[in-house]
């Protein structure tokens, strides 16, 4: 496995040093590039097109949403790690917007930031647990995916979906904001049974959460778009 290039712009040089130092010490990773401020960052991130680029979502030297959204215009191969000091939803919700494939908290682990690294790297989308925790915050992030999605062409479907039926219409209840509780009574099934068709999905499509999932197949046209609600 080639090294994954990793590149960092964050306007604190102990947490670049701290970063610097668990790539180095990771068995997958390099940090080829690093800068203090979005302008410099951006010349840099076009001079090495880094396979993972994590940026300080409140960076003050400029705008860190505007500095992913050139990313992924001229390198959209790079996967992008926006990283923030507290819970926002509203830069979340832009983050996702902007293509990134992360949003994390400052205070992860060394190792569960590599980890974090090598998932993005290989198309995986991760969205801070902690955030996807509350039902309100899910149901938003939801609706803000179909609007992307309606506003994308869809990937053309391939000849087959590696989904069941059952998991297919388990997705699409959950892209209508449905909890597990809400499926199993209009499916008639256990909440166990939800549950580990859900786990199914999630290791069929090598995704990490549900939201995530639902994306996957909205892209694919393996389930409808359906109306945003109110």
């Amino acid at each position: 496995m080639e090294s994954i290039r990793v590149m960092i712009i964050d306007e604190h040089p102990l947490f670049r040093h701290g970063v610097r130092w668990a790539m180095e010490h990771s068995d997958h990773c390099v940090m080829i590039a690093e800068s203090n401020d979005a302008g410099g960052g951006l010349e840099q991130a076009r001079t090495h097109n880094p396979d993972v680029m994590l940026i300080d979502a409140y960076l003050t030297s400029g705008n860190a949403l505007d500095l992913a959204r050139q990313v992924r215009h001229f390198s959209p191969q790079s996967a992008i790690i926006m990283l923030t000091e507290q819970e926002d939803e509203e830069q979340l919700f832009q983050s996702i917007k902007v293509g990134a494939a992360a949003y994390l908290l400052k205070d992860i682990d060394a190792e569960e930031l590599v980890e974090a690294v090598v998932k993005v790297s290989k198309g995986i989308f991760l969205i801070n647990d902690n955030v996807l925790s509350r039902p309100h915050v899910a149901s938003r992030v939801l609706r803000t995916f179909r609007e992307m999605a309606t506003e994308e062409e869809p990937e053309v479907t391939p000849l087959y979906t590696p989904l069941s039926t059952r998991e297919i219409e388990i997705l699409d209840y959950i892209s209508r904001g449905n909890s597990n509780k809400e499926i199993a009574k209009s499916l008639n099934i256990s909440d166990q049974t939800v549950k580990n068709h859900i786990t199914s999905i999630l290791k069929k499509l090598n995704v990490n959460d549900r939201t995530a999932a639902v994306v996957h197949a909205l892209r694919h046209g393996w389930i409808k778009i359906h109306p945003t609600e109110a």
